[in-house]
């Protein structure tokens, strides 16, 4: 059981109540002073509320750039209280000898205080879809045998700052807060605007013995719009629970009983992070945690194409959204810049990485084979404003990503793909022992090539159904071009990891996770050396490890030698395929209840964490990387990586068997139960699935199941 609290059911929702009593001590942040407040991201399609444990708050924007409302240092913002003149009868937030009560929901935040004579509850909650605001309900009950006249205050402490691209290294001194657009706090009728510094405004109380009113109020951007009666009633209908309720997928498995309770939690704090973005269009969701709360920048473009991937199946708008989005960081020749910065600027100083393109494919693959909505990929899509190039459809950005990645990153002396200065991990010249400008010159990484290798024929079949027969055949060779190099790199106990000049081998004697399970899931392993490579994966990887595979054999105790959400989730899909039973019991370690049960005294990994765990063998096992010397920690902001949500969200559809094939229809398969409103697979294999066009699904039993707008196949009969 987790130290901190446990998890409940809020009306059919799942929600963790902490546990009342002293304040955990404070943890070590490694380049910020430590705290002992812990915190987790709640959001919509607009704003994320870091709801903390002492029941403050704050509120994050990234609509024109990184920018905190009310940035939550040294503690949040966002208190009610009671007053009987001048005297505080109750104060909703954790202080001194003051413990209330609270309750992290999959949207809200709900805070219960009570003293002799009177209780407050106070429940924030981010409405749903894109408003910029919260909604405040605090319902303060007289418990006294007399009538009172007391006075509620509700107050927001606005600190607005957009942080500085790369802003790294210790803080020294308190960030200046610089202002913004203006905030509004609202009641009835009551209201403080102001773009810095405290807003307050006071409700009159008259209650008689045993009554209770609940008022409510409403801060954020709307209301600074200037049209007030443009707002939407207060309370806000979007913060109707059961819209959220309807919104969430359900899931059932006997293999992971958690999986009830994670995965419309996953879900919830997944499209959280979500942001609609005032300067690229559509919505970005970007990794969080150190990289974007802490450090400046949304790094890097991989990431929110991965992030989309299982909201492909639970909300295909949005899934939509971000591909536009991301595609629209690109320059008109297919270049997906690192990152963008502070301001939304496309970065290459850091990284040019050499894989990103693989992904923009995948998820557009995705999202056709489980909508059928082939019309969204004639609008035109918008390139950086930076580049001053003109929209063109989304197919042709998906084309020109494919020419980069053919032409301009192309392949080495052996056959396979590029490396430049990285692939998907950042920090594999650093590791590969061989010198680094000698890499980025010749490098190979066969990771990239398995990758492409199952990608590119994937690709192939939308491009096939959008009449691109060209681009069509080209990919479909490329790919199998690069399965035959991979299948060609197992040396008898895995697949190498890169390639240097000379025949310099990387991961010859040591094992890379990375691009083992590619290598299975492109067909570049035979069945014999795929159950042979999960037997040793199983042996030198995963043995006494309560969080699932490590990276790296022979064990390493940093960051390359920790569990990586990505990968991991890549592990289980290939497993699935082979050894299911592998699969389930990785799924299981990925999990928060697996987590909470190894390091029950750590909050990262409670409900939510970074995109790393670091390894049993380390001196911080289940914390996460840092790297001091550069002034960049993970550990600074541990929770609100969105793959610690999309990951096993995405693996728990692949052990069901949902994944686009290669000639662009959506397998499905059973043995779990998931529902979410367009996709249901049931355990006995038969299911249905809702989508915008003609949708092709193959079931478990290899039946061809085509329909327009919706098809159902095995026993289904509705629900």
């Amino acid at each position: 059981m987790s130290g901190y609290g446990r998890w409940i059911d809020d009306s059919g929702l799942p929600a963790f109540a902490l546990r009342t009593g002293p304040p955990p001590p404070a943890w070590n942040r490694v380049i910020d002073p430590p705290t002992r407040r812990r915190w987790v991201h709640l959001g919509n399609r607009r704003l994320t509320l870091v709801a903390d444990t002492d029941g403050r708050c704050g509120l994050w924007d990234e609509h024109k750039d990184l920018r905190w409302l009310t940035e939550p240092e040294p503690q949040g913002t966002g208190v009610s209280q009671v007053y009987d003149g001048e005297s505080v009868l109750l104060t909703s937030a954790r202080a001194e000898g003051h413990d209330p009560r609270i309750v992290f929901g999959p949207t809200y935040l709900c805070v219960a205080a009570e003293s002799g004579d009177l209780a407050l509850q106070r429940t924030v909650t981010v409405p749903e879809g894109e408003e910029p605001f919260v909604q405040v309900q605090v319902t303060v009950t007289n418990r006294r045998a007399e009538s009172v006249r007391w006075t509620l205050s509700e107050e927001w402490d606005v600190r607005q700052r957009v942080l500085d691209y790369l802003e790294i290294g210790a803080r020294t001194q308190r960030p200046a807060y610089e202002g913004g657009e203006p905030l509004r706090l609202e009641g009835p009728g009551v209201a403080a605007e102001g773009a810095q510094g405290l807003l307050r405004v006071e409700v009159p109380l008259e209650l008689g013995p045993g009554e209770r009113e609940s008022v409510n109020f409403r801060f954020g951007l709307a209301v600074a719009s200037g049209d007030h009666s443009a707002l939407p009633p207060c309370p806000s209908p979007s913060a109707d629970p059961e819209l959220l309720r309807r919104r969430l997928p359900e899931a059932a498995a006997d293999q992971a009983p958690q999986a009830a309770r994670e995965i419309p939690w996953h879900a919830a704090l997944l499209t959280g992070g979500a942001c609609a973005d005032g300067v690229l269009g559509g919505h970005t969701l970007d990794q969080g945690s150190a990289y974007s709360y802490r450090h400046g920048f949304n790094g890097a473009a991989r990431d929110p194409l991965q992030h989309a991937l299982p909201l492909v199946h639970t909300e295909p708008d949005l899934a939509l959204s971000i591909l536009r989005n991301t595609c629209a960081w690109a320059s008109p020749e297919g270049e997906l810049p690192y990152a963008l910065d502070n301001m939304k600027q496309p970065r290459t100083d850091l990284f040019q990485p050499s894989d990103q393109n693989l992904w923009t494919l995948w998820l557009a693959a995705e999202y056709a084979a489980a909508t059928g909505d082939l019309a969204a990929f004639a609008e035109p899509a918008p390139f950086h404003p930076v580049h001053k190039a003109e929209q063109v459809p989304l197919w042709e950005h998906l084309r020109r990503q494919f020419r980069w990645f053919k032409d301009i990153v192309g392949t080495g002396a052996h056959g396979h793909v590029r490396i430049l200065n990285a692939d998907w991990n950042d920090l594999a010249l650093d590791e590969a022992g061989i010198d680094r400008q000698t890499m980025i010159d010749h490098g190979e990484s066969v990771l990239n090539s398995a990758m492409a290798a199952w990608v590119l024929p994937v690709y192939a079949g939308l491009a096939q159904r959008l009449g691109d027969l060209a681009t069509a055949a080209e990919a479909r060779a490329y790919g199998e071009e690069l399965r035959v190099r991979v299948a060609g790199e197992w040396n008898g106990r895995w697949f190498r990891r890169a390639l240097g000049p000379g025949g310099a081998q990387v991961g010859e004697d040591s094992l890379w996770l990375e691009g083992q399970p590619w290598a299975i899931l492109c067909g570049a392993a035979t069945d014999e050396q795929a159950r042979q490579l999960l037997s040793t994966i199983d042996e030198l990887l995963r043995k006494d490890s309560p969080l699932g595979a490590r990276l790296h054999w022979p064990p390493k105790t940093d960051g390359m030698g920790g569990h990586w959400y990505a990968i991991n989730a890549t592990l289980i899909w290939a497993a699935a395929r082979i050894d299911p039973a592998l699969a389930w019991d990785e799924w299981r370690r990925m999990s928060l209840s697996a987590h909470t049960e190894a390091y029950p005294g750590l909050w990262e990994g409670t409900l939510s964490g970074p995109d790393a765990y670091l390894p049993p063998e380390s001196e911080r096992p289940g914390q996460t990387w840092v790297l001091p010397d550069l002034g960049v920690a993970m550990q600074a902001w541990p929770v609100a990586n969105q793959h610690s949500h999309a990951q096993p969200l995405l693996a728990y559809l692949r052990l069901l068997g949902v994944e686009p094939t290669r000639d662009g229809r959506l397998a499905v398969g059973g043995g779990a139960h998931f529902s979410s409103r367009f996709l249901t697979v049931r355990p006995d294999g038969s299911g249905r699935l809702r989508g915008s066009g003609t949708l092709a699904v193959t079931a478990r039993d290899g039946r061809c199941c085509d329909g327009q707008g919706e098809v159902a196949w095995g026993e289904f009969t509705g629900g």
